[in-house]
């Protein structure tokens, strides 16, 4: 998109755009690519449709807790809570309120919403590794909470009977389908809360809390905005592992491990940018599948990967790319190109600068 205008002082015409028409033609690819993984259910085998659905709800959480950390500069390791409330509040509105689970991966998004407002009042005050110990205690916390109730199975879990009740044949495409659209509202979200002014004033936050305070940032009233949009969507996922697993375990459910994997994914792929937790889902989902048949060699190749790659580029592996191509798939600066007309009746000429 471009748009033209003069300057009042010199009168020099110049124009501003976003997106070029690279970034235009990979938004037609990708849209082609969108269509073909919609219609991956009608013509896939039923292991790869659940594999893809793994690879989704990866994508999405890597999405939201990049947003924290590589734009609002939030360190936490407490993500899982909201993963296990997500998938407890399906099951309550599943198999208690009889509402169809699908439906209730909404109910599930408001639950985590409403559990990130008090818990962003607590870990808003404090700073750093302070604050990321913060949010993996209200965590476990929750994890407690939810293992010494008896209705919901205590530590040793529940079935969603609801979920079971669908047949594979529904159950399967509807958690794939679901996975997908997180995926993409979680990309398209960042995408776009990043363009605002909400956007701006989180990256100013990252880079200087303190002078963006000084220029009018609301600092809490921007983190509030980033943590409940972060708490959401992770709810809204874990209600989708929950449909997609059919039972929920506080141990599997609020599992460290999460936080762990979006972490790994995030610091290789690169923070900081959307492409980074595509680049990273990737390559953990690779090398999953392929090396998670060889035991514990499964975590020490995911550990010699993560050290080498934060050694040779610690903006991770996009954030190399984009250094030496200047090149965003989904383009955050605006550009500014200058047009003056050397000689009357000739072509105006662009001299491109970046701003």
């Amino acid at each position: 998109m471009n748009t033209a205008t003069a300057t009042p002082a010199t009168g020099k015409r110049y124009s501003v755009s976003v997106a070029s028409r690279t970034n235009f033609m990979v938004l037609a690819f990708g849209i082609l690519v969108f269509i073909v993984l919609v219609s991956f259910p009608f013509w896939a085998g039923t292991p790869w449709t659940r594999r893809l659905v793994d690879f989704f709800t990866l994508l999405a959480l890597a999405q939201f807790w990049n947003l924290m950390l590589g734009y609002g500069g939030l360190i936490s390791v407490g993500q899982q809570g909201y993963i296990g409330i997500g998938s407890y509040t399906l099951w309550l509105f599943a198999d208690v309120l009889h509402i169809n689970p699908f439906i209730g991966v909404v109910f599930a998004a408001i639950g985590g919403a409403i559990i990130a407002l008090p818990a962003a009042t607590l870990v808003f005050k404090l700073k750093g590794g302070y604050l990321a110990i913060g949010t993996w205690v209200i965590a476990e916390v929750l994890r407690l909470i939810v293992a010494n109730i008896k209705r919901t199975g205590g530590g040793s879990g529940i079935t969603v009977q609801a979920a079971t009740k669908l047949g594979t044949e529904v159950r399967v495409p509807g958690s794939y389908w679901w996975g997908l659209g997180m995926a993409v509202i979680a990309m398209a979200a960042t995408y776009f809360l990043l363009r605002s002014r909400t956007g701006l004033a989180l990256k100013s936050m990252r880079d200087n809390d303190l002078a963006a305070e000084s220029c009018g940032v609301n600092l809490w009233r921007t983190k509030l905005y980033t943590y409940i949009i972060a708490g959401a969507g992770c709810a809204a996922v874990g209600a989708i592992v929950a449909i997609h697993l059919l039972r929920v375990q506080p141990a599997a459910a609020f599992s460290i491990n999460w936080t762990a994997y979006l972490i790994f994914i995030t610091v290789i792929g690169g923070v900081g940018t959307i492409e980074g937790p595509v680049i990273g889902t990737i390559i953990y989902f690779v090398l999953r599948e392929e090396t998670s048949k060889y035991g514990e060699w499964y975590f020490i190749v995911l550990g010699v990967l993560a050290i080498v790659v934060t050694i040779w580029s610690p903006q991770g592996i996009y954030g190399f790319i984009a250094r030496k191509t200047n090149f965003f798939i989904f383009p955050l600066q605006r550009k500014l190109k200058f047009l003056q007309a050397e000689q009357p009746g000739t072509v105006a000429k662009a001299e491109e600068a970046s701003s």
